[in-house]
């Protein structure tokens, strides 16, 4: 049966319909709603554009400085001081420059060129993971620690494994 009900907000009535009623009851919501259907809309619209930018300041208060777009020479304005040691992007260039140009550490040597894990003897896998594993390690990239690190690099644990 459908209910009446007077919102909090802008103090108008309107109706709880039956669908809606079920509808709350099947997400185990227990209280009906308090305001009108157009004020949970301007609240939800209200939230969503409430997200502040980092460092807890407006993105107009944002300082922007000018600078030459390092791929297209157009100019442009960034939210950071241009050192001038390494180069600037308008938006455009930038997500061309990034999307084309950064090849992740995993892509580093092509998959043809060594064999998967699957494919080699269980010993010979460890070795390979090892192998891998240092190479990352000297090119700079982030390698995780857990406990299985043992396995790669400690000899005498592979020995008694």
């Amino acid at each position: 049966m459908d209910k009446t009900l007077v919102c909090r907000e802008c103090g108008a009535s309107f109706v709880f319909t039956q669908g809606e009623q079920e509808f709350y009851q099947s997400r185990g919501l227990a209280n009906p709603p308090s305001r009108c259907p157009k004020c949970r809309a301007a609240r939800r619209a209200q939230q969503a554009g409430a997200t502040t930018p980092p460092a807890g300041r407006p993105a107009e208060s944002r300082p922007m400085y000018p600078a030459t777009c390092a791929r297209c020479g157009q100019p442009t304005q960034v939210p950071f001081q241009p050192r001038g040691d390494r180069p600037v992007y308008c938006s455009s260039c930038f997500h061309v420059e990034r999307t084309t140009s950064i090849t992740p550490s995993w892509a580093a040597v092509p998959s043809s060129s060594r064999p998967s894990y699957a494919e080699l003897p269980p010993e010979e896998a460890r070795r390979e993971r090892r192998n891998r594993k240092a190479e990352r390690i000297e090119r700079g990239d982030r390698v995780r620690y857990n406990r299985r690190s043992r396995d790669y690099f400690d000899d005498e644990y592979e020995e008694g494994y």
